[in-house]
């Protein structure tokens, strides 16, 4: 299940209908979420439509979108925020909306994260359909629905423009279509900074096929010289004159896909960097006037330590360090489970990037939410229940997770 060049020679049609239990399962609990949001908004007078599509983020989106890049913000305490933070693949997609429809630019980003949080939802059962099998898949994708934060995934926001491209180059690494992965962790390094996660995942499982592959290529020929009739009795598709060609084209495709991989985050840095005349490091400037930056989670821990200075507090920091502690441990299981190895990179990296950035740690858990393999474990848990269990389960989380969801963006929401 786990072979990285084992293809699945399944239709458009026919995996579409493998996924529908999924798929229709994750656009319930996202319209009860966003039943939830109308309904609180509008008890405080509020429009759940504006607070999805035009706060935080989604207006620099936006601004992207309609005036291109060079608008930033100098706060009294000097920081400078700029634009050029945002990477441009949903800004381009909101540009593009506008153009051929005739929906605003907040319209094609909440259309754009609506469509994408499908996709991504169908990439995620994919790929854990691919390794655990059906049902796994479909309880993988619940999970990611009814994740706390999960109204994100509804919001002019680029973390599900992001899973769904993620999930989906993973897939392609898991079948080995090697030259879609590699297309594809471009689009996802045009989408956000973590998308070097896609990019190591890509190159990780693509150098350890190389060295599989030079691993079993002398013990190949040693079988072949040692049967007793050569390699004449070999089948063609196996004998030493076709081998080469097809061991080729399998390495060029490899190589192509590892070429490709880190052309979307490379060309927007170097790009700012020309933008700015600042040189190739010139977007870690930008990140430093946001105060952000990777400094191996020293922030993040002395955050987290201040909390307990008085009593109210210290709960919320116990909340956290439980919370962390939640997430190293799902990825020591997943490791443990013997997940495949593009699956741990990505989500090793996306995990490191999130809880050591320095700054926006009320963004932890949003940052995090791309990193659906640590999902997996369990998903494969409540694969094991009845449905009936499953189904208490999982309705109980998602109206919790559609309550919070209400109440967080009509308060501080995700920064």
């Amino acid at each position: 299940m786990t072979d990285l060049e084992t293809p699945v020679a399944r239709s458009g049609a026919a995996a579409l209908r493998r996924a529908a239990p999924a798929l229709l399962g994750y656009a319930a609990v996202r319209a009860l979420g966003l039943l939830a949001l109308a309904v609180w908004s509008a008890a405080r007078d509020k429009s759940a439509y504006t607070l999805l599509t035009a706060r935080w983020d989604a207006l620099w989106y936006t601004r992207v979108a309609e005036l291109g890049y060079g608008y930033e913000v100098r706060l009294p305490n000097g920081d400078v925020h700029s634009n050029l933070a945002f990477f441009p693949l949903l800004p381009w997609l909101e540009r593009l909306l506008h153009a051929v429809t005739p929906m605003s630019y907040a319209d094609a980003g909440f259309a754009v994260s609506l469509t994408a949080s499908l996709a991504a939802a169908w990439g995620i059962f994919a790929v854990a359909d691919h390794v655990y099998g059906r049902r796994a898949g479909v309880c993988a994708v619940l999970l990611w629905a009814v994740l706390p934060v999960g109204i994100v995934q509804s919001m002019a926001y680029s973390e599900s423009l992001f899973t769904a491209l993620a999930a989906w180059s993973l897939y392609a690494v898991l079948t080995g279509r090697w030259v879609t992965a590699g297309s594809l962790a471009l689009l996802a390094g045009l989408t956000r900074p973590v998308g070097l996660a896609v990019v190591a995942a890509v190159w990780a499982a693509a150098i350890a096929t190389f060295v599989r592959d030079r691993r079993v290529a002398p013990s190949a020929r040693q079988r072949s010289a040692a049967s007793p009739g050569g390699a004449h009795e070999l089948p063609h598709a196996l004998s030493p004159a076709a081998a080469p060609s097809t061991a080729g084209a399998s390495v060029g495709r490899r190589a192509l896909g590892m070429l490709v991989a880190p052309l979307g985050a490379a060309g927007y840095v170097l790009w700012v960097g020309s933008h700015t005349g600042k040189g190739p490091l010139a977007y870690l400037d930008v990140q430093a006037g946001w105060r952000n930056g990777f400094d191996g989670g020293y922030a993040f821990a002395r955050f987290i330590g201040e909390k307990f200075t008085s009593f109210p507090s210290a709960a919320a920091g116990a909340g956290l360090i439980v919370g962390v502690g939640l997430v190293i441990w799902l990825y020591v299981v997943c490791v443990r489970q013997r997940q495949p190895l593009p699956l741990l990179v990505y989500a090793g990296v996306v995990t490191a990037l999130a809880l050591c950035a320095s700054s926006y740690f009320g963004s932890k858990p949003r940052l995090l939410m791309p990193a659906f393999p640590l999902l997996l474990p369990l998903a494969i848990a409540l694969a094991r229940l009845r449905t009936t269990a499953c189904a208490l389960v999982v309705g109980g989380i998602a109206v919790a997770s559609a309550v919070y969801g209400a109440f967080w963006l009509n308060g501080s929401g995700p920064p």
